[in-house]
């Protein structure tokens, strides 16, 4: 079952109510409209993210939680979205870099990359970078050539590799490092084109994540 325009309307709705009674009382289309496509998104992505690292984790129990955390947000109950990190077990490294696949009220989003990279993992990206090692090069190319995909991370706010090219310090100088696209067809979102699309799409970017997983196996 695809998602819908009415999936999209859910999440708006109940975050407009942010009313538990509410959520409870339409948890019946919650569930058909949200977690059913979800979960077989999840799914039917399985075979893609295998190919590409076998220990990543493609467990639809891990779909992300409509609830906040009240301790971070105590004046809010529900998120407008919910999402997927394909990744693996994130407890064995420092920080962990993933695929996602994210739908809510204000559409969907995909992409690979950190969360929130640590420090020393920056580094470790950042060393590979300089030394133009091959999973960099691969990396670079691969969103050269790509038109899905933008750079995410804040940026410092001086130059601090002022002797590298402007096209290296767009990597360097990030703080924490990903790629994110949004998807905007509702040809794609709301038919069984959308996992054929995210697949054909990761597997664009495979060696940018790649790059992401060497890092983290130096510091490890």
């Amino acid at each position: 079952m695809p998602f819908s325009p009415e999936s999209i309307d859910f999440l708006f709705e109940n975050r407009m109510h942010d009313s538990k009674e509410w959520f409870n009382a339409h948890k019946d289309d919650y569930n058909r409209l949200v977690i059913v496509p979800m979960t077989e998104l999840v799914n039917d992505l399985a075979p893609t993210m295998m190919k590409i690292d076998k220990l990543i984790v493609c467990d639809p129990r891990r779909i992300s939680r409509i609830y906040r955390d009240a301790r971070l947000h105590p004046d809010s109950i529900f998120r407008d979205h919910i999402w997927y990190t394909f990744s693996r077990v994130r407890e064995q490294y420092m920080s962990l870099p993933g695929f996602y696949f994210s739908v809510g009220a204000q559409g969907m989003s995909f992409g690979c990359g950190y969360y929130c990279a640590k420090p020393a993992t920056m580094e470790a990206v950042r060393q590979l970078i300089l030394a133009d090692d091959e999973s960099f090069l691969k990396a670079f190319k691969a969103v050269k050539t790509q038109k899905s995909f933008e750079l995410y991370g804040d940026l410092y706010k001086k130059n601090r590799f002022p002797d590298q090219p402007p096209e290296k310090c767009n990597w360097l100088n990030r703080r924490s490092i990903g790629l994110s696209g949004e998807i905007t067809e509702p040809k794609i979102m709301f038919t069984d084109k959308l996992a054929p699309h995210i697949a054909k799409e990761f597997k664009k970017i495979a060696c940018v994540y790649d790059l992401y997983m060497k890092a983290e196996m130096s510091i490890q």
